[in-house]
Formats: C-alpha cells, sequence, structure tokens
C-alpha cells in the first residue's frame, strides 16, 4: 500500500494502472462507501457509434476557426496561408496517429489526461488536465464569439438590419459584451443536459450541412479564381507562414474530441481510431480547399478585419446575397455544431478529474435519468459563456493552441512509454514508423509552439500556476491512489 506520508515525489509521479482505467470505464469496480470524497457509481452509457463519434471529431473541427480564421491568418502569411494549413494539418496528423494508437489501447473518457495518468504520473496528467481544460473552454468560446458576425450577415442580407456592435462584437472590435454568443452557449448547455445521444445525433446532422455549406463556397469561390491573387505568395516570408500555422492550429482541437468520448462508444478498440482518422482526412481536405479558394478569389490585402469574411467573398464573386445567405445560415449551424461539441470534450475530462478525486466529486456526478453530468456541463457552460461574452478573440485563439499542443506533445510521449511498459497490451490500431513518427511529432508541435506571440505564454504560465495551486491544495490530498495498491490490478477484472 502507498501510504499517505509517502516521499513526495513517489506520489507525484504514482501512475494509474491501465487495467484499473478500463474497469472503472466499464463499471467493474464498485464505487466507494458513502463519505468518501469520490463520485456516485453511476458510468456514462455506451451509446455512440463509428458515425457519430467521425461526426465528433469532424464537427469539433471544421469550423473551430476556418469561418473566421483566415481574416487573422491571411494578413500573417499571405497567400502562403495554404502552407500555413499544411504545416498545422501534418503537425495534427503525426499526433492524430499517436492518439489512434492510445485511444485503441486504453478507451476512456479523459482524453490525453487519462493517457498522461497511465504513462507519465499524477503531477503531469494534472498539467495535462489543466491544458486541456483551458484548451477546450477557450476554444469554445473563441469559436462562439464568430456566432454573432454570421448573424449580422444573415440578418443584414435576409432581411436588412443587424444588431448593434455593443451587443455582437466582442471586446476589442467594438463591442462591449457578446450576447449572441452567450445565448449559443446556453443553447449548447441545455441540448448537453438532456442526453449524450440526443447531442451526437444533432450533431452529426449539422456536420452534413456544414460539409455540403463548405463544399458550396469552394465550388462557387474557385468560378472567381484568380491567379495575381496569389502574388506575392509568401510577402512575409517564412516566419509570417510559421506565425500564421501557430495562429490557425486550434482549428485542428476536434481530433482531441474524439477521444474524449472513450466511454460512450460501442466497440471503442475498433472504433476511437478508425473515427479519428477519418476525421483527420475529412479536415484537413476541406481546410486546405477553402484556404486555396478564398485566397485565390480575393486579395490577401482585403482579409484584414473583414467581418464574416467567406460570405463576403460569395458576395464579391457572384454579385448577388443569396450565396452569402446561404453560406450565413451554414456557418450559424456549423458554429453551432463545434460549441456543443467542445463543451462536451471539456464536461468529459471534468468528469474523469473528478472521478479520480483530482477535482471535486460533484464533478463526476451523473444524473440518473438523463446519464449526463448536469452540474459539471452547467459549471462549463457559465464559464465559457463568460469568456465568450468579454474576452477578444484573438487572445482566446491563442490560448487554445498552446493548449493543444502541449497536450499533443504528452500524447506522442505517452505512445513511446506505453510501448515500453505495455508491449504485449492489446492494441486496435499502432503508430506506424514508430518511434520516428512519435518523435516527428513531438518536434512539429515544438515548432508551432515556437510562433506564438510571447504574451500567450504569459497567460499560460499564470493558468498552469493557478492550476499548480489546485493540485497541492487539493488533488494532492484527495486523489484516489492515495493510499491504493501500486501493482497493476488483475487484468482479467478489465473488460475487453
Amino acid at each position: 500500500m502507498t501510504a499517505p506520508d509517502a516521499p513526495l515525489v513517489r506520489q507525484l509521479l504514482r501512475r494509474k494502472p491501465v487495467a484499473r482505467l478500463i474497469a472503472e470505464s466499464s463499471g467493474d469496480i464498485e464505487a466507494p462507501p458513502p463519505g468518501t470524497p469520490v463520485a456516485s457509481g453511476l458510468h456514462l452509457k455506451r451509446s455512440i457509434g463509428l458515425v457519430q463519434l467521425s461526426a465528433i471529431g469532424i464537427g469539433a473541427t471544421v469550423g473551430t476557426g476556418i469561418f473566421f480564421v483566415l481574416n487573422t491568418s491571411v494578413p500573417e502569411a499571405g497567400p502562403a496561408v495554404v502552407v500555413s494549413f499544411v504545416i498545422a494539418a501534418v503537425t495534427a496528423g503525426l499526433t492524430a496517429l499517436c492518439y489512434a494508437e492510445l485511444a485503441s489501447a486504453i478507451p476512456v473518457s479523459g482524453s490525453s489526461y487519462s493517457y498522461a495518468y497511465a504513462t507519465l504520473g499524477e503531477i503531469v496528467a494534472f498539467g495535462v488536465g489543466a491544458c486541456l481544460l483551458l484548451e477546450y473552454g477557450v476554444s469554445a468560446s473563441a469559436v462562439s464569439v464568430g456566432w454573432g458576425q454570421y448573424l449580422n450577415e444573415f440578418f443584414s442580407d435576409a432581411f436588412g438590419f443587424t444588431l448593434p456592435n455593443a451587443i455582437a462584437q466582442p471586446p476589442g472590435d467594438g463591442g462591449y459584451v457578446n450576447v449572441p454568443a452567450m445565448v449559443l452557449v446556453t443553447l449548447c448547455c441545455l441540448l448537453l443536459v438532456r442526453g449524450t445521444k440526443e447531442s451526437a445525433t444533432l450533431n452529426a446532422v449539422m456536420v452534413g450541412v456544414k460539409i455540403v455549406v463548405l463544399v458550396l463556397f469552394v465550388c462557387i469561390a474557385f468560378t472567381g479564381f484568380q491567379a495575381d491573387n496569389l502574388k506575392p505568395f509568401a510577402p512575409l516570408g517564412f516566419s509570417g507562414i510559421g506565425t500564421a500555422a501557430s495562429s490557425i492550429f486550434f482549428s485542428f482541437i476536434g481530433l482531441d474530441a474524439v477521444s474524449t468520448a472513450g466511454e460512450e462508444v460501442r466497440d471503442p478498440h475498433r472504433t476511437l481510431p478508425r473515427a479519428i482518422l477519418i476525421a483527420l482526412v475529412v479536415v484537413t481536405a476541406l481546410y486546405i480547399a477553402v484556404a486555396l479558394a478564398a485566397v485565390g478569389a480575393q486579395s490577401w490585402t482585403k482579409f484584414a478585419g473583414q467581418q464574416a469574411g467567406l460570405a463576403q467573398i460569395l458576395r464579391d464573386v457572384t454579385g448577388q446575397t443569396w450565396p452569402s445567405i446561404m453560406f450565413a445560415l451554414g456557418a450559424i449551424v456549423s458554429i453551432f455544431s463545434v460549441t456543443l461539441v467542445v463543451i462536451y470534450g471539456q464536461t468529459r475530462i471534468l468528469y474523469t478529474m473528478g472521478r479520480d478525486g483530482m477535482l471535486p466529486p460533484a464533478f463526476a456526478t451523473v444524473s440518473e435519468r438523463t446519464g449526463t453530468p448536469i452540474w459539471n456541463t452547467v459549471v462549463v457552460s457559465v464559464g465559457v459563456a463568460l469568456l465568450a461574452g468579454f474576452v477578444p478573440l484573438d487572445v482566446l485563439a491563442d490560448l487554445t493552441s498552446l493548449g493543444t499542443l502541449v497536450a499533443f506533445s504528452v500524447v506522442s510521449v505517452g505512445v513511446m512509454v506505453l510501448r515500453r511498459t505495455h508491449p504485449d497490451m492489446p492494441r486496435g490500431f499502432k503508430v506506424p514508423g514508430f518511434p520516428v513518427t512519435p518523435l516527428l511529432s513531438i518536434a512539429a508541435c515544438g515548432y508551432v509552439i515556437s510562433g506564438l506571440h510571447p504574451l500567450t505564454f504569459g497567460f499560460f504560465a499564470a493558468w498552469l500556476t493557478g492550476a499548480a495551486f489546485v493540485y497541492f491544495g487539493y488533488s494532492l490530498r484527495h486523489s484516489r491512489l492515495r493510499g491504493a495498491e501500486r501493482p497493476e490490478a488483475d487484468p482479467r477484472r478489465a473488460r475487453p
């Protein structure tokens, strides 16, 4: 047994046995006695299939930034923003392969937090959990901020009026409080509280809508393609390309969102890696096609400060309002879908951390009626709504990128550690080119991180400092591994 007064270093580096992770997610480990600082014995329901899970990955990714990120990234890279998207896609792709292996081996909620807990130790896992909470919370806020822009675009073209900037724009862009963003988050909260299966089904429908809308944009924008718009191709040099890649990386957050659903997926060992790879292929193809069509149809100098830029491009190319009306409607649906899935991902990470004792047990309490963590969802939604309403978009985007990249790097390290500590563990997918692929993933993440604004690192350091206070003030003493047996649990207790 690990005594309560075990050496501090030993406590910080204690790892959660893989068999225990899987057994807890399957309900094979009974709930502790009443009065202990952990959640109830209720568990999440396995109700998501391959199509719905792939849609979660696509839904959390396509639309995370593509509807408005070009307005900030094109001025940084010029037409070479297409290369920036390729760099971000390659980085995400290398990491996606690592996610696919870990998700197939450890099909539980919590994403890279759970993977780090099994491979790198408790203190690292808590830090990754803090990064994920930052990543998801800030990403949902950043995406919902753009909802008001496309609402105004739709209202303007369809009805001839717009919402006042004071309530439809974020601070720094002429607004005081972004009311549409806060309304959007509230709607997502109500839907998630109702049930996971219902939310996943509606998301799958919305994903279909957004894919159709983006394909429509590409087809129409290419009719106005002019080669001269690609000159000069990289006006700000390779440094501008790298800076833009760092800014747009948060557009690939959805690949992580797939793994947060590990405990609610049917046949997770096969479904999880397949869904991650399907989402990666679809997202990369759409992003690059949209970016190329956009910079070919409009001079790169016009993107800066443009509101609802892709809808504006369609209006300019066709000289009519109906394409921009359709696109604005599609963007409204798409941004709703992204916000829904990203908030969902954050609640599942909090659920897992609460179950482990890293956070108060209320975060892991599941409603017997809906099978969802209602209190958890409400808390997350309130926090996201406040960020979306009062924090500028550019600050949100860069913080999301940094949190995502740190989590991605840890996943790549975790693959190598698990190969060494559990070489014979069944895996539904194995990273090709091991160990070169995980090493390349870490290097690519480091490169993209280097392009972020220095101020972003200051905010990030402040966040991690706050997380450290929480860990040493609460989590270290309430961890469920405190006093638990260190050897692996009998793997026969875990379901395959």
